[in-house]
């Protein structure tokens, strides 16, 4: 198994309310803390599948520019989604799942580049889409438990679709065994690996609860299984990736 980082945008940042602030308030944190920020979604290899966990915006995207003081920013553009998939080394028509974490448009807007793709997403995000066809596969997570967390589906050799509320009401995360690692994928149950270690929730969320119940597993799910951790909006996810870094927290 081999997993790669598509890489659009690096050099950015986002502020520690905004990272922190979901469960007391942006008010409780400090603007003047700031961590790094990027965008990169990730691809897993199988050796007999090539399937990709998000996707980025559509090509030709137009980010917001850099304004100091913003909350987030997501830094300058590397590549457009496709661009950087092409760089991996792959080309569109040897996709064959793609596992969408959740539905905001940085982690959904190049599905459409994908001909042969099943697209693997929670019935509630696939609604609020208004995802329909034969390539569309709504997730049952029929095949029980994975570990601490009570639904997943297998979706290949190694490869487990797991439900996770909350960021999202039909948020989901993606873990992939390699050896003794578990590599995990989680879309944004946390903007920075910072907030992470420091146990905080984001201010973008759906459901309150059910986000405070998927951080709560996923530490308890770290803390017990050597775990890299792979962020879509730190550059740590692909620094992570790269020194297969297990996390400490």
């Amino acid at each position: 198994m081999e997993i790669k980082a598509i890489k659009m945008f690096d050099g950015g940042f986002m502020n520690q309310a905004f990272a922190f602030g979901g469960e007391e308030g942006r008010d409780a944190f400090d603007e003047q803390i700031i961590y790094r920020s990027s965008l990169q979604n990730f691809l897993i290899d199988t050796g007999s599948e090539v399937i990709l966990v998000d996707t980025g915006f559509q090509n030709d995207y137009d980010a917001p520019a850099k304004k100091l003081g913003a909350p987030l920013y997501m830094g300058e553009k590397i590549a457009d989604f496709m661009e950087a998939f092409a760089a991996a080394g792959y080309r569109p028509e040897q996709v064959t799942k793609i596992l969408v974490t959740h539905k905001h448009p940085d982690h959904t807007a190049a599905l459409q580049y994908f001909p042969n793709a099943k697209i693997y997403i929670s019935p509630e995000d696939a609604d609020a889409l208004k995802l329909e066809g034969d390539n569309i596969v709504c997730a049952t997570y029929s095949d029980g438990a994975y570990h601490n967390f009570p639904a997943a589906q297998k979706v290949a050799e190694g490869v487990y679709f797991i439900e996770a509320r909350g960021h999202t009401k039909g948020n989901s995360i993606v873990i992939a065994e390699d050896g003794d690692l578990f590599y995990m994928m989680h879309g944004d149950v946390t903007y920075c690996d910072a907030a992470l270690k420091a146990n905080k929730l984001s201010i973008i969320f759906e459901d309150l609860a059910a986000a405070r119940d998927t951080l709560d597993r996923v530490r308890e799910f770290i803390a017990n299984n050597s775990t890299v951790y792979l962020s879509t909006h730190c550059p740590e996810g692909y620094e992570n990736l790269e020194m297969k870094r297990v996390m400490k927290l």
